[in-house]
């Protein structure tokens, strides 16, 4: 079994595919060692386990709204493409989405999954309560009111706390929105103009090739009504529906050209039901400081001639902070800089390297499920809490794996 983009086979002996939460407490207290399985969208090993592998796919149950607390309590094996249309006819909506719908809600929380917007923080946000099966079977409920600090540190945990099989969510009204885009940024504007830019929108994103001195596309998702501007600084509006990389269909993406329509059918770059992206590569992304931006931007730009060459496209965009101990955005404003790949992991490894060091100053953080190979331990302040909060819940090590023992231990 392989995960989403095919750059790695899994290495478990067994694949679990329980149909309950008892289910999943009676695989769990029997495994020597463990990890669960999402919707296997990460490109890094993550997820992976020589031993038992627990995929919650059978569990997909979404309650009706409470209406009284404004949340929604769903199972892990639910995508955000699955909850979405759900949440939209009962009159909800979530703060925000990633760029792609088919990824699973939990997975997304549990690595710090983000979308777009200089107010909007990562997915993990909307978390409001979870419940985790722990090493020895344990049925355990965590909530934000409740254990306050601990909860913190429990969100974004990277699957090292034992199976999270139910969440609740916060959610508020549904709204509508609309997506217009805009061509060839100059850079020079960019650096101008960079907050009016990344503030363009509800939710904002920037792509680039790094083979000119400018931005390819400024995709801007608005919930404002109003005119739509004729040009963004020195970007023109587009007159068709473009991909994000230039010369594949746009058929897959979510609709553009200002047609207004449900949070759920804009937010996302892509629709649920077509293959996502472009389906062949490899990602990785980095989260520098809000303030830094432009600097490692340019940082990025003098390594342009080595990225062009095995880049598929990249994506520049705003998350807000949040307090989660083992967030990338952790208690600062950051820029996400994404880099689609070519699937060729023998040009981006020797690329990444030189990559992170020039980011470095920045103490850029990459995200978790992505593709790095640096040690982000020096970046958690909260890194020793995390360490103890693990060990409290699964002393024996039960859902420890080798990413885990690389790249947090």
């Amino acid at each position: 079994m392989k995960n989403w983009a095919g750059n790695f086979e899994f290495s478990a002996k067994r694949v679990h595919r329980p149909t309950s939460v008892d289910e999943v407490r009676q695989v769990v207290s029997k495994a020597e060692k463990a990890r669960a399985l999402g919707t296997r969208h990460s490109f890094s090993l993550i997820a992976d386990t020589p031993f038992d592998l627990i995929s919650v796919e059978h569990l997909t149950a979404i309650e009706p709204v409470d209406r009284e607390q404004s949340t929604v309590a769903i199972e892990a094996g639910v995508s955000y493409g699955q909850l979405a249309p759900i949440l939209d006819r009962q009159g909800f909506a979530l703060h925000n989405l990633a760029s792609l719908p088919h990824i699973s809600v939990v997975g997304a929380c549990a690595t710090s999954t983000h979308g777009s917007g200089e107010k909007n923080k990562s997915l993990s946000a909307a978390v409001r309560a979870m419940e985790i099966v722990t090493a020895e079977g344990d049925l355990v409920t965590l909530s934000r009111n409740v254990d306050g600090d601990r909860f913190l540190g429990a969100v974004v945990g990277l699957g090292g706390l034992g199976v999270v099989t139910r969440v609740t969510l916060d959610v508020q009204p549904a709204f509508t929105m609309r997506q217009q885009l805009y061509e060839r940024l100059p850079f020079s504007d960019l650096e101008q103009h960079f907050d009016e830019v990344e503030d363009a929108g509800y939710s904002v994103s920037l792509f680039t090739d790094w083979k000119t001195d400018s931005i390819n596309q400024v995709w801007v998702k608005q919930r404002d009504m109003g005119d739509i501007p004729p040009a963004l600084f020195g970007a023109t509006l587009a007159q068709v529906d473009r991909h994000p990389i230039g010369d594949l269909s746009p058929v897959n993406c979510t609709k553009q050209m200002g047609v207004p329509g449900p949070w759920y059918e804009r937010l996302p770059h892509f629709r649920m039901a077509f293959t996502p992206s472009s389906g062949e590569e490899l990602q990785s992304e980095f989260y520098v400081p809000r303030a830094q931006a432009l600097d490692a931007l340019r940082e990025v730009q003098k390594l342009s001639s080595r990225i062009t060459p095995v880049l598929q496209i990249s994506e520049i965009r705003a998350i807000a902070a949040d307090d989660f101990w083992m967030s990338p955005s952790y208690r600062r404003d950051s820029i996400g800089i994404h880099f689609t790949w070519e699937k060729d992991w023998a040009g981006v490894s020797a690329l990444l390297p030189d990559l992170q060091e020039a980011l470095r100053p920045f103490r850029a953080r990459p995200h978790w499920s992505k593709l790095f190979t640096m040690s982000p331990q020096p970046l958690y302040e909260r890194l020793s809490d995390f360490h103890a909060l693990l060990q409290s819940y699964d002393p024996k090590g039960k859902f420890r794996n080798p990413f885990l023992d690389q790249f947090v231990f």
